[in-house]
């Protein structure tokens, strides 16, 4: 039977915004009828100022963002030295011309930085537009690498939504309406050993999320994704981890592999890479990388991947996470979460980092919990595999005060209910 919130609104249909002016009333309108919508009832806030982990809508009302654009805003929005990037490049030079053809501050600094704190193997970047983009170039540069055409992916996993990566998501539901997607890829659960058997001669990759997200934060457990490394090895077959919305100190450590001693072939990254500009990227070593250049030379190619000011603003957020050793306060804010959120209603919390799940009996006990939150100014969400599990990922700057206050907001709701 279909989950039943596939089939009805995912977004209140009976919120009023504050912003009820006529001018404001008419954006609404305008955003309705000219921004393609991809949901039936789009949450429609009016958000015009956006700081550290604060948001403030058209009327004037403030919210406290627990979703970080959905693990994008890491070091919170509009940080001073990210904005100050962004406008230095501008005065500089913006695009030139398409990716990989001209030496490009920004993108040779950030590719260094990024480089400088991975393991040697990760040497190589590849800058593209967004996660779902790294996703793409990373199943064609292991097809070019081994030959090979099968894929090994996983059940509740996402790694974007374009056909390719569409093949290599974990439900059907999202996938059925755009058959026929990409041949030879093989769908088994997270941490189940008997999906080792799958990856063989004729697989070219196994791609999983380090940490899976949309399933309402889902962790492998070390010998699996150790005993994964290993087979992956042995058959000659890449391993992808995606960290596009686990990576960059969100789960405790910059990069959540280092949490399970495990080095992939290929990273990907987005999101937060870009510190709230459109980036992804896919890291592998210099030789795998090379293959793009020959037969076919241009073996993957963009426009505006790597774009400077995205660039620029991408080096500027994760120096920051650095200077600031934001990750250091990941798991003390983490604790505090957990500590607060306790309530009847509440069967569990579940957690990685500032990567949270808060599960209910049902997705329509979540979305009661949801509308409420945004009545009282917390703005939190569902996931796409887990849709009783409340959304916890903000800015890696939240303030003791702001959880404390978030998750009173979060229990008052609940006893209203």
């Amino acid at each position: 039977m279909m989950p039943v919130y596939k089939t009805i609104n995912l977004r209140p249909t009976n919120y009023l915004p504050t912003f009820a002016a006529q001018h404001n009333m008419n954006q609404r309108e305008l955003f309705l009828k000219h921004v393609a919508q991809t949901s039936p009832a789009p949450l429609a806030l009016e958000i015009i100022k956006a700081e550290g982990s604060r948001l403030w809508d058209a009327g004037g009302k403030e919210y406290i963002d627990l979703i970080a654009g959905i693990s994008v805003c890491n070091v919170g929005h509009r940080h001073p030295k990210v904005v100050e990037a962004i406008k230095q490049q501008v005065d500089q030079y913006m695009h030139l011309l398409v990716y990989g053809e001209f030496i490009e501050s920004p993108q040779v600094q950030y590719a260094k930085l990024l480089t400088d704190h991975l393991p040697a193997s990760l040497n190589s970047v590849f800058f593209t537009n967004s996660g779902t983009e790294a996703t793409e170039g990373a199943m064609k540069l292991v097809k070019r690498v081994t030959g090979r055409t099968e894929i090994v992916a996983f059940n509740n996993s996402y790694h974007g939504s374009t056909q390719g990566a569409l093949s290599v998501m974990g439900d059907e539901y999202w996938r059925n309406s755009f058959r026929p997607l990409l041949p030879g890829v093989h769908h088994a659960d997270y941490n189940s050993f008997e999906a080792l058997e799958l990856i063989g001669s004729n697989t070219a990759c196994v791609i999983a999320e380090t940490v899976q997200a949309e399933a309402g934060i889902n962790a492998p457990l070390k010998e699996w994704i150790t005993a994964l490394r290993k087979r992956c090895t042995e058959t000659g077959t890449l391993l992808i981890l995606d960290e596009i919305q686990c990576g960059f100190g969100r789960n405790g450590s910059m990069w959540a592999f280092e949490q399970f001693d495990v080095v992939p072939d290929i990273l990907l990254l987005g999101k937060a890479l870009g510190g709230g500009m459109p980036l992804g990227a896919f890291v592998a070593s210099h030789e795998l990388m090379w293959k793009f250049t020959e037969n076919p030379v241009l073996g993957h190619i963009t426009t505006f991947g790597g774009h400077p000011v995205c660039c620029a603003a991408g080096m500027a957020a994760m120096n920051v996470l650095l200077e600031e050793e934001l990750v250091k306060g990941v798991a003390e804010k983490e604790i505090l979460f957990r500590t607060l959120l306790h309530h009847p209603k509440i069967e569990a919390v579940r957690s990685r980092g500032l990567m949270m799940a808060v599960v209910f009996d049902s997705f329509e006990t979540n979305k009661k919990v949801i509308d409420a939150c945004i009545e009282k100014g917390v703005l939190t969400d569902w996931f796409l595999f887990a849709s009783n599990c409340l959304r916890i990922a903000p800015p890696l700057t939240i303030t003791e005060d702001e959880i404390t206050k978030a998750c009173k907001m979060i229990i008052d709701c609940l006893n209203e209910l």
